[in-house]
């Protein structure tokens, strides 16, 4: 697979409804009959800035259809909220789960935006007890909050990234009980998954998660696949990405057309296998 760059533009996401969803994905839209195989994730799987996400460039290799429900900043309760979503994953062929930080969902500490999960709504009476000294209605985003919450007080953060953590596990195994096909849980990062007890690194993503955590969800899954994006698509920055230049900073964040193939190309096997098992 390969990309040209593209020049200066707008890029056209081909934004697009399916049923009565509220939720608008990135398009081309496809029809949810026949085989097809979903892909649920956040940013990455959106492909924001990139002409041709991962899940386009499937398509293309291999003919089968690709319904990109991927959702900028989504956490898992984006898809547990949406009964569009859990239909369409009970009659797909396959279905690849981007795995998602567990920072972007509701759990005991405090709730998060139902479609926008990235954002901040309230803290519980939990939240207030443990972090009496913080003043909450200064957070808007939630990594925002996990950081000033870990520079203040690092030893009751553990306590929060514990409840994070288990949080992210029951919310997982209760989205992939919804799913009745083959399932693929997708790893895409700049790094590898880390071990249990490693330090807080509030720039990775996605962010809280580790190999035991993972591990948890070997059992419901039918494959983990674990994309590290080599020494070249990092280097690559922005090119090929479509953005205007106050959208630079966030592009530079993203995964590039490059991180993309590679995406691509680790995946185009299991799209392979339960084709021929169909």
């Amino acid at each position: 697979m390969s990309y040209e760059k593209m020049g200066a533009g707008e890029l056209d996401y081909e934004p697009c409804r399916y049923g009565g969803s509220r939720l608008v994905f990135r398009g081309p839209r496809q029809e949810l009959t026949g085989d097809y195989v979903i892909f649920l994730g956040g940013t990455e799987t959106y492909g924001k800035f990139v002409p041709e996400p991962f899940p386009v460039l499937l398509q293309e290799a291999t003919g089968r259809s690709c319904v990109n429900f991927g959702y900028v900043n989504a956490g898992v309760d984006v898809f547990l909220a949406e009964p569009v979503v859990l239909e369409a994953v009970q009659r797909a062929s396959l279905t690849i789960v981007q795995v998602l930080g567990a920072h972007n969902m509701s759990n005991r500490y405090y709730k998060v935006h139902p479609r926008r999960n990235d954002r901040f709504v309230e803290a519980s009476s939990v939240m207030r007890m443990v972090f009496r000294d913080v003043d909450f209605t200064e957070f808007h985003f939630t990594r925002h909050m996990l950081g000033t919450l870990l520079a203040r007080a690092p030893d009751r953060f553990t306590l929060l990234c514990d409840e994070l953590k288990a949080a992210w596990v029951a919310r997982m195994k209760l989205l992939l009980t919804h799913i009745s096909g083959p399932v693929v849980l997708l790893w895409v990062s700049d790094h590898a998954p880390v071990s249990a007890g490693t330090g807080v690194d509030l720039k990775a993503d996605p962010l809280l998660i580790d190999t035991k955590m993972l591990d948890e969800l070997r059992p419901h899954v039918d494959e983990i696949v674990e994309v590290v994006t080599s020494s070249e698509a990092q280097r690559a920055g922005t090119a090929g990405m479509i953005h205007s230049a106050l959208e630079k900073p966030a592009a530079e964040r993203m995964l590039g057309p490059l991180a993309h193939i590679e995406v691509a190309d680790s995946l185009a096997p299991y799209l392979a296998k339960s084709n021929r098992l169909r």
